[in-house]
């Protein structure tokens, strides 16, 4: 724990250490003797990528952890990061036939003991397939660049990855917080796509070091863009220059090099009883807000402009976040931050919900007292290798577009994108089921060029 404070919470609670211990061997089997195995999975249907749950439970519940891993690596190239910090609530575990009666399957749980204790006693390491079908780069180690990186390996093409940070993974290593996902754990399912044939490059800027055109001069048949949403989406009120307004992707970043040891401790944007106010209720409004808590903040309130309804985070995460004391102010719209030099407060007006549901201001004015002001309103892409390519066309949003045939090729031949540069940020698992038929579209393509060359 970086800052030593009294609370009335669990000490362990409040470090930066992964809450959830996960199954135990004898808890796993079991949980997973209580599968259905039903005939029609309702939970596959719910996952976004499809994974083969029935299988893999059905597998360890005989006690074969090796085959539960071979089949989820069919799905799946990220296992022990979708077992912790997907929504499954919201997806697999909410389809669940048992989850109506309130004994749903752990299946996160499940998924995320078969990948540890696979990674712990490598039973089942990864098949390395000739790379002979063409050269193909990733620019970016996000979920979505490991996913398609990944796939693409195990169809036989050789794939080098281009990451711009000093280690790769992206929003995995740097934007989920430690207590979610250890960084070890990353480091390790990356290892594990480096083993398929991965090449990772580190410390290359794409756009500036070099640009996508020089990348096809040096041989590479096509070119995948997943470089996410880097920049934050800056809040529009007045006072959102003065000192202690924080981004949130900007405090959940430093934390995790200040954790690795690589900046000092000095340079950590909350101080001990500091009060925060966190202005967004999405997935990363809790990471910055529970992170605040870990880091000494006094008060951490969490203001959104709807209701509990409408917030975008999952319900197990903004659970978490009630229980480690963050407090939430619903129906309260931002209007201007309060202060001279520095933050003293934050003013919002009360929102209310009319007869047809809609949302109107009530013209009640009310201020929060604050220290520090995260904002959380959501990231969008950076311009640096559009702005340095001919023929990628993007919205009016700053969005690359995109095309159904071959899945995910831009505007420019030759060159695919996908996850959060693409979209609005979304989950981990969306991505990768982007990726994955990024995939198929770029293998398509490839196949295509070298049969008219050969023609």
């Amino acid at each position: 724990m970086l800052i030593d404070k009294q609370t009335n919470f669990d000490q362990e609670k409040l470090s930066f250490n992964e809450i959830d211990e996960g199954f135990t061997t004898k808890e796993a089997i079991a949980e997973a003797k209580r599968c259905l195995n039903c005939p029609k999975p309702l939970c596959r249907a719910g996952c976004p990528i499809e994974n083969e749950i029935p299988g893999f439970i059905l597998a360890l519940a005989k006690g074969n952890i090796g085959e539960a891993s071979t089949i989820i690596a069919r799905r799946s190239n990220l296992p022990a990061v979708c077992g912790r910090v997907c929504p499954h609530d919201k997806q697999c575990e909410g389809s669940c036939i048992l989850t109506k009666k309130n004994s749903g399957i752990r299946i996160g749980k499940l998924e995320r003991f078969i990948a540890d204790f696979d990674a712990e006693m490598g039973i089942d390491r990864p098949n390395r397939v000739p790379a002979v079908h063409g050269r193909v780069a990733v620019i970016g180690s996000g979920p979505a660049g490991l996913t398609v990186a990944g796939d693409l390996a195990k169809l036989g093409f050789e794939v080098i990855i281009f990451e711009s940070q000093e280690e790769p993974g992206g929003v995995l290593m740097y934007g989920i917080p430690e207590f979610r996902l250890g960084k070890e754990i990353v480091r390790r399912e990356i290892k594990r796509i480096e083993d398929l044939g991965v090449t990772i490059q580190t410390g290359v800027l794409v756009g500036s070091d070099f640009t996508i055109d020089e990348l096809f001069k040096k041989g590479f048949d096509a070119i995948f863009i997943g470089t996410g949403t880097v920049l934050p989406k800056i809040i529009n009120i007045p006072g959102n220059d003065l000192i202690g307004v924080i981004q949130a992707t900007y405090l959940l970043r430093m934390v995790v090099l200040i954790l690795s040891e690589k900046i000092d401790k000095k340079e950590i944007p909350i101080n001990s009883h500091d009060r925060v106010v966190v202005i967004g209720a999405g997935n990363v409004g809790m990471d910055a807000a529970r992170t605040a808590v870990r880091l000494g903040a006094s008060k951490v309130t969490v203001v959104y402009r709807r209701t509990i309804n409408e917030m975008t985070a999952s319900q197990s995460e903004y659970e978490a976040a009630k229980a480690e004391g963050v407090e939430f102010k619903w129906l309260a719209s931002p209007i201007a931050i309060v202060g001279t030099d520095e933050v003293t407060g934050l003013k919002y007006e009360v929102q209310a919900i009319n007869e047809h549901g809609k949302l109107y201001g009530t013209g009640k004015i009310e201020v929060i007292l604050a220290d520090k002001i995260i904002s959380a309103i959501g990231q969008r892409p950076a311009a640096r290798i559009v702005s340095t390519t001919q023929g990628i066309e993007v919205d009016n949003n700053g969005y690359v577009v995109t095309r159904e045939r071959p899945y995910g090729m831009t505007t420019r031949k030759g060159v695919f994108a996908g996850g959060d540069v693409v979209h609005e940020p979304a989950t981990v698992v969306l991505a990768m089921k982007e990726a994955k038929k990024l995939a198929v579209g770029m293998a398509q393509y490839v196949e295509a060029k070298k049969l008219l060359e050969n023609c």
